[in-house]
């Protein structure tokens, strides 16, 4: 019997078998040598559950399946997850991580491993960190932020992880790479470009050139 939801994401056999992903593989496999990356698809492919929140849920417990080629931390992670709003993250990122309202535990995080939760102030419902256990004993934590908040909420201290789902404005984008400077750590981008050919796109955009020459 499978323990959670997350466990049952990109199997080995069956209509949904993993060999049908080769972006998503793809993604995860260039964690091994890119610390900054970027999801840019359509919606409805999967960006946000089956790129962005299962990578991030992978580091914040540990538990990374034996097929993974990805990157790996061997410890405890301190780690952010951010979207357009605070009520779209609550309602996108804090549902697929946690499920839903009165039922947490059903989302991505396996249940027997969310330690503790604080709310959000002055948003109904709104998460502002989970903390999750770890498999060496630690304990991981993963602070719910939104771009609404401004740029100088993304300064302070280090985080391993930093994850922005939907596009972030360009210097809030710098301020979450800053974060990563002084431990090892990587960012993830899963969004749709819905705003054309932006600074946040042409970055990257301007990235793969240089990989590609």
């Amino acid at each position: 019997m499978l323990e959670s939801k997350i466990e049952t994401y990109f199997p080995d056999t069956g209509p949904l078998r993993r060999e049908l992903y080769p972006k998503h593989l793809e993604f995860f496999r260039n964690g091994i040598r890119d610390r900054e990356r970027c999801f840019l698809a359509a919606n409805r492919v999967g960006k946000t559950e089956g790129a962005g929140g299962y990578e991030l849920v992978l580091h914040l417990t540990g538990r990374y399946p034996s097929w993974w080629e990805g990157r790996r931390f061997n410890h405890a992670i301190s780690a952010w997850a951010a979207g357009d709003t605070s009520k779209t993250t609550r309602d996108i990122i804090q549902e697929k991580l946690l499920g839903p309202s009165g039922a947490h535990g059903t989302g991505l995080i396996p249940a027997a491993t969310i330690l503790r939760k604080t709310p959000k102030p002055g948003v109904p419902d709104a998460i502002e960190t989970i903390y999750v256990k770890h498999v060496t004993g630690g304990t991981s934590d993963v602070g719910l932020k939104s771009y609404d908040q401004g740029r100088e909420s993304f300064q302070g201290t280090g985080k391993h992880v930093v994850w922005f789902d939907e596009e972030p404005p360009l210097a809030i984008y710098t301020e979450g790479l800053l974060r990563t400077m002084t431990t090892d750590g990587i960012v993830l981008a899963t969004f749709t470009p819905l705003q054309g050919i932006s600074d946040v796109v042409r970055y990257f955009l301007d990235f793969q050139e240089q990989d590609t020459n």
